[in-house]
């Protein structure tokens, strides 16, 4: 199983359009879902946080703005980045939509490589690892495109479900992983797996990780999951 690819969630309510990004956004690799309403995309989002939001600021129900500033305000989807796309041209209207928290913001019409060119940099922000950035930590260096993790100049032996685990904590070094978050992020949703299997990966990967020496970078946290760092 290889990592996860990362979710895009278009939120476009012109069928034409919105097929024409989901078609290209699933060429480039990724799990696409979609909306064609601001109303639905908040419900989509609750369900399953994705990675990145392509998102049309003109919307039914729930404009695309309104959209961007509840996600914005709320922690658990603050980070999530956000590409409005608008006919609106007026700099007035892009110094709106950058202030509501929107990421990038592109004018209609656009060209869809120079959107999938920003979708990869905003994500390589986010989920470096999933486009096969090098991530790094103190001594310890994992190549998404190789797939190789070494420490402290030692290549380390990891399975599959431990590169993934590490690739997990190295894209946000500090943050506290829940059981349940990580495996929906390792493991994926479509799966079903007891909450106690992400303990024994995480005791593979601290063995994989100490097996030349070194302190664990791992830690703990009671009632919460663990972090790196």
């Amino acid at each position: 199983m290889a990592i996860a690819p990362p979710s895009v969630l278009v939120v476009e309510d012109e069928p034409a359009q919105r097929e024409v990004l989901a078609y290209n956004l699933q060429a480039e690799g990724f799990r696409v879902a979609q909306a064609d309403n601001g109303e639905e995309a908040l419900l989509l989002v609750a369900e399953e946080t994705p990675d990145l939001i392509v998102l049309d600021w003109m919307l039914p129900n729930v404009s695309g703005i309104e959209v961007c500033r509840r996600l914005k305000s709320r922690a658990e989807t603050r980070a999530v980045p956000i590409i409005m796309l608008s006919a609106r041209s007026e700099e007035v209207d892009l110094v709106r939509g950058l202030e509501t928290g929107a990421d990038d913001y592109m004018i209609k019409p656009y060209s869809v490589v120079e959107l999938m060119a920003r979708v990869r940099s905003q994500l390589r922000r986010t989920r470096p690892s999933t486009i096969g950035a090098t991530l790094e930590y103190l001594d310890i260096t994992l190549d998404g495109e190789t797939h190789r993790v070494h420490r402290d100049g030692h290549l380390l032996k990891l399975g599959p479900t431990e590169f993934r685990l590490l690739s997990t904590f190295m894209e946000k070094p500090g943050r506290v992983w829940s059981r349940e978050q990580l495996l929906d992020r390792v493991w994926g949703r479509d799966i079903y797996v007891d909450t106690r299997t992400v303990d024994v990966h995480v005791g593979r990967l601290r063995k994989a990780l100490c097996a030349h020496g070194g302190e664990d970078p791992l830690r703990t946290v009671r009632g919460a999951g663990y972090a790196l760092g």
